[in-house]
């Protein structure tokens, strides 16, 4: 038959002679026909792919966009969404730092803020990690990669993925909760927050995992998955992104309220300019921009796809960092307040150290050290005295 055959678009699987392969089209190019097949001829060797990729994936040989231009239109993106994770990285370990650091903000909004930090670094981590365990060597099989290393870091990319969505849940809930009620319990929530954000995504991924094991055990796991084993992972997101955006109206309802009870006597053209800023604020919080695409198949609008959830995802953690955190009054103050402290201090340290130096060294200070020692030396006064009773 004909051996497992990688043709740098799509892995085809092995095949028995005169078989024929039916498979569909790789996930970045846009289908307008669902399926490519190539036959395992009588010198098993493959056939060549029937439809072409031009026709049965909308590739267009013609057109300015060849091979070339589409791996640079592509590298292009992982550019950006390389920098737009690293940059969210910084921030967001600037902000943990900060948040950690001073005792004034150890409370329970904040340690909910602290884990949503560190589901977005571990995604960024994630995303560098598959990077480089899949698509350093491009020429590289990924018909016969199928390793311990390639899975792990697939399975581990899938977890951040789950635990990042899930901590955006749990903001959605908690903000609504506050805007709810008068007094939430810092000891009541908090503990079921931080088991459900971490909890529920291990769980997810330990059925997905086995699944895959049992089911799909198939090259870095990274392939097209079956229905079963696609739900496990798409279903639970679906779920949290849906429940966030009616968390999202909802808080936007109870804004809408609170503004027009807050401004009877007001302009209508603040209200509105204060409901947009906090819609506008609101939606990478939430990750509301995730619901465009969220009940749609992965070849729909794969260029807007693209921009969405690579371009304006990967800078998500950033807007995050920066809204929680450096934008924060309370935060800016502290800063202040420190940097204030640090320069006061230095300042002290510099005048005492110029001031005990140019006193050692000063000659007033030198000739009043001696008057000094010639007023309080008793043998000094003695020999004065009895200088002058013998002139006398």
């Amino acid at each position: 038959g004909c051996a497992r055959d990688w043709d740098g678009l799509t892995c085809w699987p092995r095949a028995t002679f005169g078989e024929v392969v039916k498979i569909p089209c790789p996930r970045f190019l846009e289908e307008f026909t669902s399926f490519l097949q190539r036959n395992c001829t009588q010198e098993e060797y493959w056939s060549e792919p029937f439809p072409p990729y031009s026709i049965a994936c909308g590739f267009d040989e013609g057109s300015s966009k060849g091979p070339e231009d589409q791996k640079s239109y592509y590298s292009a993106f992982w550019r950006v969404y390389t920098a737009g994770y690293a940059a969210s990285v910084t921030s967001l370990i600037t902000a943990l730092i900060v948040f950690a650091a001073f005792r004034k903000f150890h409370c329970t909004r904040n340690y909910i803020h602290m884990h949503l930090f560190v589901s977005f670094i571990l995604r960024a981590v994630a995303v560098f990690t598959k990077d480089a365990v899949l698509f350093a060597d491009e020429t590289m099989d990924h018909c016969l990669m199928s390793t311990v290393a390639c899975k792990a870091a697939v399975a581990f990319f899938q977890f951040s993925i789950l635990a990042n969505f899930f901590w955006l849940l749990i903001e959605g809930i908690y903000l609504q909760t506050l805007l709810l009620l008068t007094f939430v319990s810092n000891t009541k929530f908090v503990w079921w927050f931080i088991f459900t954000g971490w909890g529920a995504p291990t769980a997810v991924m330990f059925a997905w995992v086995l699944t895959r094991i049992h089911q799909q055990n198939t090259g870095c796991w990274d392939d097209d998955e079956n229905g079963v084993v696609l739900w496990i992972i798409k279903g639970p997101i679906l779920l949290t992104v849906l429940i966030n955006f009616i968390i999202f109206i909802n808080v936007i309802r109870i804004l809408v309220h609170k503004l027009k009870s807050q401004e009877r006597g007001g302009s209508h053209s603040s209200h509105f300019v204060r409901l947009a800023k906090s819609t506008l604020l609101l939606i990478p919080l939430f990750g509301v921009h995730y619901i465009v695409f969220a009940f749609f198949p992965e070849s729909t609008g794969l260029e807007a796809r693209l921009y969405v959830e690579l371009g304006l995802g990967s800078f998500q953690g950033f807007v995050v960092a920066l809204l929680y955190c450096f934008s924060n009054a309370e935060v800016q103050s502290e800063l202040k307040k420190q940097l204030c402290k640090w320069q006061y201090q230095e300042y002290l340290t510099f005048t005492h150290k110029h001031g005990t130096l140019s006193r050692e060294t000063s000659p007033v200070n030198y000739v009043t050290q001696l008057s000094l020692l010639d007023k309080i030396s008793p043998k000094r006064r003695t020999s004065v005295c009895q200088d002058g009773v013998t002139t006398v």
